[in-house]
């Protein structure tokens, strides 16, 4: 007898009246509440506009859960196409079976089209719904305890999760709760990527990146414990070798992206101030303002260059072939003699010429007398 357990649910939906509350279905809407929540506080700090990341949202869920019931749907076509399967068992999504890889998928294609009505940065906007899909992630997966699935190998840990339920082939007994696992992993990652945009200004969808590396990393060993059936390749589960190749597409993008684009955006939405509250404006508006100044700094360069060059500020010691060099030489010794070999207004034979030509005049005036 097992002291201590996680118990299932006995039933995954309650009715309110004729309406059917699914567990599984409630899971989902409470993580995508959450994400738009806290992605739209995200965004305001990063200085967009309140409502942008809802309405990119509307895009961005429908293509989600579109991408995310294909991908189950294809990579477990045998439960809905097999002998004795009902392909319109493939439609009922509040079931169970959505995969991640296509949600995230079909659910950035999305929020492409979105963010292009709207006129905003895609890697921006990614980058600041990244925690909460990982907050919203850790919710959905309670959906799975509420169905009794998607539970690794048994045990007897304190905290099994005990399963009661025999549809589909399942076996009563205490199983590893991976759901939990799962959820306790993207909790995690949420504050992981919430503290490192904090610590190095991620940007340019390098924080959802890190959100996405983080997340594989989990789901890799998590997966390797699930005994519900999968297809393998080469002795993997075809999720784990999933999780590894968009684990190492998520690592390169961030160092690439570190290397080509540095730092993060200073503006995430037209007309809106910069992240810092000290620049607004368009880009446009920016660039502008950067010319007026470089401006506005060579004008009071020029201004203070003539104010020096006026007669009676400036130094005597400027040099120049009329400047004041040649006006000091010529107050030093006017007269005929300026006119030395090197010509008049050559600083060096000007000043030596005068002194030659008085060595000379004492020499004939000896020899006279």
């Amino acid at each position: 007898m097992e002291l201590a357990y996680i118990p299932s649910p006995s039933h995954g939906v309650v009715y309110l009246g004729p309406l059917p509350l699914r567990g599984y279905a409630f899971c989902i809407i409470i993580g995508v509440f959450v994400a738009v929540w806290l992605g739209n506080k995200r965004w305001i700090a990063r200085g967009g506009r309140s409502g942008t990341v809802a309405d990119i949202a509307v895009w961005a869920v429908p293509f989600g859960l579109v991408g995310g019931r294909l991908y189950h749907v294809i990579t477990d076509y045998e439960l809905y196409f097999g002998e004795g399967r009902d392909w319109v068992n493939a439609f009922k999504v509040w079931e169970g079976g959505l995969g991640i890889w296509g949600a995230i998928a079909l659910g950035a294609l999305g929020a492409w089209i979105g963010a292009r009505r709207r006129g905003v940065p895609m890697p921006a906007y990614a980058d600041a719904v990244a925690p909460g899909i990982a907050f919203a992630q850790a919710l959905g997966r309670w959906g799975n305890w509420f169905n009794q699935e998607l539970y690794g190998r048994e045990t007897h840990v304190p905290w099994a999760l005990h399963i009661t339920s025999t549809t589909d082939g399942r076996v009563p007994g205490y199983y590893h709760p991976t759901f939990l696992y799962e959820s306790l992993w993207c909790v995690g990652v949420g504050f992981l990527v919430i503290w490192a945009d904090r610590r190095f200004k991620l940007g340019h969808g390098r924080a959802f990146a890190l959100y996405v590396a983080s997340y594989c990393l989990g789901r890799g060993w998590i997966e390797y414990m699930r005994v519900d059936d999968a297809h393998h390749i080469l002795g993997l589960r075809l999720n784990d070798w999933t999780a590894l190749l968009v684990f190492l597409l998520a690592v390169a993008y961030i160092w690439i992206s570190s290397k080509k684009r540095p730092g993060r955006e200073l503006q995430v939405e037209r007309g809106m101030p910069a992240e810092d509250g000290t620049a607004a404006g368009t880009e446009t508006d920016k660039t502008v303002s950067a010319a007026g100044g470089t401006a506005d700094r060579a004008e009071k360069d020029k201004a203070e260059k003539d104010k020096k060059d006026t007669p009676g500020d400036a130094p005597d010691d400027a040099a120049g072939p009329t400047g004041k060099a040649g006006d000091t030489d010529a107050k030093a010794d006017p007269g005929p003699q300026d006119a030395g070999p090197g010509g008049a207004g050559e600083t060096g034979a000007a000043e030596e010429a005068p002194a030659e030509a008085g060595v000379k005049d004492e020499a004939g005036t000896a020899k006279k007398g």
